[in-house]
């Protein structure tokens, strides 16, 4: 088996990578054993069950060790068949039924069958269901339209919506899809999330907080066997030390490279990566008390901050400017007659006066790193000296990475006036329908942490879901991007191009739009 495998080789292998990590001031060289893939995360994952977590650094793990019934095919966000060989979607959108694939099983040694599915959703939708309670489950709203699974045999599963939803498959494909053993969290409950078990080509090894995870190679993979033999997931948070380890040869790859840092990687013996995407780097604004309960003010926060020297100067070109709440990625829906906030301090202060908020005191929560969230504490400084200057008195509170989450999702209210955040999504549906919301508010399980709230969205926002002509979809979207940016929840800041950096002893690795790290078929030499 390829877990006693590891134990035998692997620690000799894993006590070479390690002791490399620690060398930084060594000369870049392949230090990391061969076989085996050393990648330098952002942050530590909070967990390793893919129904109870929400940040693409987890998701870069979860990927390689799941599967879903559908997958994005390499390099798009077109749905193609995984743990489903085929599905039949009925004539009114509402019924969707899957053939399974054979001969699969869990890396537990339990079988992947139909009634593991059945139990998967239950598990996350089902309140009465007996493992509910090893959630919560915040992505679930993916799949709020299903109104029941059922296996029809061992090999076909068929979901009922309540309603036609065009996301469906978009949503199955995203790791909140993902398909765990039912067998591993019955045994383990609340730890699953450290213990996890799937169908991918790598099964969990171990993980050793603020260290290490370590995934190996699933010799029985239904899709062909990895190109290594295991990969270790580091977290290193902060970006200089992440460099630093890779110029050293601690780790092999490393991804969101800091853009200062870029030039360091353009010679010999290393391989930089970019990938565009659909993703969004703004700042949540609480609408619900303080000076952004104003929209002027609001406004006025958009005009104030020079979005074209934070992508210029900060990010060193490596994003363009944010126009509104959905990524240019989502070319069929979005806007492209909207215009970003132009920097104009002298309009900025003018809305301030008319909303007599001139001096106005600002809590401003900046994370140290993050999925996504490109050089935050720069950009939180280059956004508070922009505040600063048109007159708004901005303290800044610095958090880790899942501090950071756990006191913004809940919500800035009582805390905070405004939140950097960045989402990377799968579908023009995703970021909208779960942060513009009135019904997305933190309390109903949503991540509308600014409380931003406009009828009119919310009715486009429903109309599009349900909608199966894409013409129209689009449409519905494009005139929410108007009214969004109009109201200004958000300071619309950056549409990011994502990047990663590999050492040349690494074949075969490409970034994807999903923003997933997809490791299956990479060579480490």
């Amino acid at each position: 088996m390829a877990n006693s495998s590891f134990t035998r080789r692997g620690l000799g292998l894993l006590t070479a990578a390690l002791l490399a990590s620690s060398a930084l001031v060594a000369p870049a060289a392949a230090q990391t054993p061969p076989g085996v893939l050393v990648v330098g995360q952002i942050a530590e994952p909070q967990a390793l069950d893919p129904h109870a977590v929400t940040a693409v650094n987890d998701f870069r793990i979860l990927m390689n060790v799941y599967d879903g019934l559908v997958r994005y095919a390499s390099g798009t966000l077109e749905v193609e068949p995984a743990l489903a060989e085929s599905w039949e979607i009925s004539d009114d959108g509402t019924v969707y039924t899957f053939t399974l694939r054979e001969d699969v099983t869990f890396h537990d040694g339990s079988a992947f069958d139909a009634e593991a599915v059945v139990w998967n959703f239950e598990r996350m939708l089902n309140e009465d269901h007996p493992y509910h309670g090893t959630g919560p489950f915040p992505l679930s709203f993916f799949f709020s339209a299903v109104e029941g699974v059922e296996a029809l045999d061992a090999r076909t599963v068929q979901f009922t919506l309540n309603e036609p939803y065009a996301p469906f498959l978009s949503n199955m494909a995203y790791p909140t899809g993902l398909i765990v053993s039912p067998a591993a969290v019955m045994e383990h409950g609340d730890d699953f999330g450290r213990n996890p078990s799937g169908t991918g080509p790598f099964r969990f090894a171990e993980w050793r907080s603020n260290e290490r995870v370590v995934v190996t190679r699933n010799e029985d993979y239904w899709d062909g066997v990895a190109g290594t033999e295991a990969v270790i997931f580091r977290p290193i948070s902060d970006a200089n030390t992440r460099v630093a380890e890779m110029l050293s040869g601690g780790i092999d790859m490393m991804v969101e490279v800091p853009p200062v840092a870029l030039s360091q990687f353009q010679g010999d013996g290393y391989e930089l990566v970019e990938q565009a995407g659909p993703h969004v780097w703004f700042l949540i604004l609480n609408a619900k008390e303080g000076p952004f309960a104003d929209k002027r003010v609001r406004q006025a926060a958009n005009y104030a901050i020079n979005k074209e020297a934070l992508v210029n100067d900060v990010l060193e070109g490596t994003a363009d400017i944010a126009a509104g709440p959905t990524p240019p990625a989502f070319a069929w829906a979005y806007n492209d007659a909207l215009e970003p906030y132009p920097y104009n301090p002298d309009r900025a202060r003018e809305l301030l006066a008319e909303a007599d908020a001139e001096g106005a005191s600002l809590t401003f929560y900046v994370t140290e790193g993050g999925s996504g969230m490109l050089d935050p504490i720069p950009m939180g400084t280059a956004i508070q000296a922009d505040l600063a200057a048109v007159g708004f008195d901005v303290t800044i509170e610095t958090y880790e990475w899942n501090t950071f989450l756990g006191r913004v999702n809940p919500g800035l209210e009582g805390k905070a006036d405004m939140a950097q955040m960045a989402w990377m999504t799968n579908d023009p549906d995703t970021l909208p329908f779960l942060t513009l919301r009135t019904d997305a508010f933190p309390d109903a399980g949503g991540f509308n942490s600014g409380y931003y709230s406009n009828p009119e969205v919310d009715a486009l926002l429903e109309a599009a879901r349900v909608e199966t002509d894409q013409e129209t979809r689009a449409q519905l979207y494009r005139e929410m991007q108007e009214i969004v940016q109009d109201d200004a929840p958000w300071v619309f800041v950056a549409n990011w191009k994502q990047n990663a950096v590999t050492s040349g002893a690494v074949e075969n690795f490409q970034l994807e739009p999903s923003f997933f790290l997809l490791l299956k078929d990479v060579v480490k030499n």
